[in-house]
């Protein structure tokens, strides 16, 4: 499949994921006594309710309507209750099919970081500190940072979050007690790397691996879900400090946004900062093997 082709799939999948969502209750139109073959909104409702003929949004849908107006797809994006990041991943998506499109791939995600990214890694003693790319490879980490994620670095490859959570699953499901939700979440945040970087062979290669590997993988990415990097919080339960749950930052690091820096955010004089004090005692101590070496 080559790159347009790819992109007229993941249009059309989106798109058909997002109208199974939304019932013609939740948009206002009548219910009538007919059995209907689809649980969502039918192609010819999604025209009705936007605003364009049937024939112009199964074009569409099916990645063949080449340039759409902002209004158009403003008006689907509506009716399709798309929030931010997906309205933002369908732009992505709908760009992708531009005749120039081709013209303007981008360089391939960096495997590095700045000098400058690693002194400020150095510089947090006190706070846990990654680096990821949009594959979610771990790039680098401070010595906490190492300490906190020790599982994900216990690997005989690069470490990856992706490939930790779906091919490690029992240990994944130790480390993280909110499994489900860290699952759907990363899966999300590889849907908007996939979108923003179709062409990309490792990506295609980390996708392909997880569908193979994984059915909790592919039951996730067949649902088209899209989530962008944001603070929030994740739950740990680790093996020094037990279970905790640390709010964190996402800082992008490089101008074309694929390179991230997570840093968790405890507030001095709580029970998570106490926990992180711990662990880098424990760092220092027991867990020497973890933090002797930093990420390449």
């Amino acid at each position: 499949m080559d790159g347009k082709e790819a992109a007229r799939t993941a249009v059309r999948e989106f798109l058909s994921s997002r109208r199974d969502r939304v019932s013609p209750a939740d948009a206002g139109l009548p219910v009538g006594g007919t059995r209907r073959r689809v649980k969502g909104l039918r192609r010819e409702e999604v025209a009705l309710l936007a605003g364009v003929s049937p024939e112009y949004y199964i074009r569409l849908e099916r990645g063949q309507a080449t340039g759409p107006s902002p209004s158009v797809v403003e008006s689907v994006a509506t009716v399709l209750r798309l929030d931010d990041d997906e309205r933002s991943h369908l732009d992505r998506l709908l760009a992708a099919l531009t005749p120039a499109a081709g013209k303007r791939r981008k360089a391939a995600v960096k495997e590095t970081v700045r000098p400058g990214v690693r002194v400020v890694l150095d510089s947090l003693h006190h706070l846990p500190a990654v680096v990821f790319n949009s594959r979610l490879d771990v790039l680098a980490a401070n010595d906490l940072g190492r300490a906190l994620y020790a599982p994900v670095f216990d690997t005989d490859g690069p470490p990856n979050t992706a490939l930790f959570l779906f091919l490690d699953e029992h240990r994944a499901r130790q480390l993280f007690p909110d499994w489900d939700r860290v699952a759907g979440d990363t899966v999300a945040l590889l849907r908007v790397a996939a979108g923003r970087r179709p062409d990309d062979p490792a990506l295609i290669g980390l996708i392909g691996a997880l569908s193979t590997r994984s059915g909790a993988f592919r039951t996730r990415w067949a649902a088209n879900d899209v989530r962008a990097h944001k603070p929030g919080v994740k739950a740990f339960r680790h093996p020094a400090i037990g279970e905790v749950t640390l709010p964190f930052e996402n800082l992008s690091v490089d101008s074309t946004g694929d390179q991230v820096l997570t840093v968790f955010t405890p507030q001095p004089g709580t029970p998570e900062h106490d926990a992180i004090q711990l662990l880098s005692s424990w760092a220092a101590t027991d867990g020497p093997d973890i933090v002797g070496h930093r990420v390449r």
